[in-house]
């Protein structure tokens, strides 16, 4: 298994966001500006990565019947774990997360990854795989987050960058602006991926 590809699978070819559009909630809901979306992306990222080493190393002697319960309860272990820490040391970030930091417990992306890797491998490689998927999502997070958060404010991280001129379109920070975005980036980066394929083939036919 080539664990480099595992890792860097999630940023692009399996974005959970922008390619399997899953765990679109959290997209939609705390990407109004990068602070937040860089916070659920981080915490995601954790608890992918946690699950999956522990369903990896107890894939064995979990019975298929009752897996999916497994699988639920591990992960709410784990968000509890998460909660606890980021409201002791990032009160603030809990705050703004609420009740969506309660919802990672149902994240689709968490519950794929368990299901369909980590039930079937070995321990590093799961970890690989949580830490590439993970990755992948905080990517997604940010780069919407920067998107909404540039439009919708004129800033970023918090910081102005377009001056008192700009007034911002209400639409950018609200749910509906959050599918828009979305929508705009899957069609880049789908239009990116038929270029690509395009030339692709453009060089097999001269060859």
């Amino acid at each position: 298994m080539n664990l480099w590809k595992e890792f860097t699978k999630g940023l692009l070819d399996e974005n959970p966001i922008f390619r399997l559009a899953l765990s679109l909630c959290p997209a939609l809901a705390v990407t109004s500006n990068v602070y937040n979306a860089l916070g659920m992306g981080f915490t995601v990222m954790f608890v992918i990565t946690c699950n999956n080493i522990s369903v990896s190393i107890f894939r064995n002697v979990i019975h298929p019947k009752v897996r999916v319960p497994v699988y639920i309860i591990s992960i709410a272990t784990i968000v509890t774990v998460a909660m606890l820490v980021l409201e002791a040391f990032f009160p603030v970030l809990f705050k703004e997360l609420g009740i969506y930091l309660s919802l990672v417990v149902v994240f689709a992306i968490i519950l794929a990854r368990a299901e369909v890797f980590a039930a079937k491998n070995k321990v590093i490689p799961s970890m690989i795989d949580g830490l590439g998927m993970g990755l992948g999502f905080v990517f997604a997070m940010a780069v919407i987050g920067g998107v909404r958060e540039l439009i919708g404010n004129g800033s970023l991280l918090g910081y102005q960058i377009l001056g008192s001129w700009y007034h911002p379109p209400l639409i950018a920070v609200l749910a509906p602006g959050g599918f828009i975005v979305i929508g705009f980036i899957i069609g880049v980066l789908n239009l990116i991926e038929k270029r690509k394929q395009q030339r692709l083939e453009q060089k097999g036919g001269q060859a």
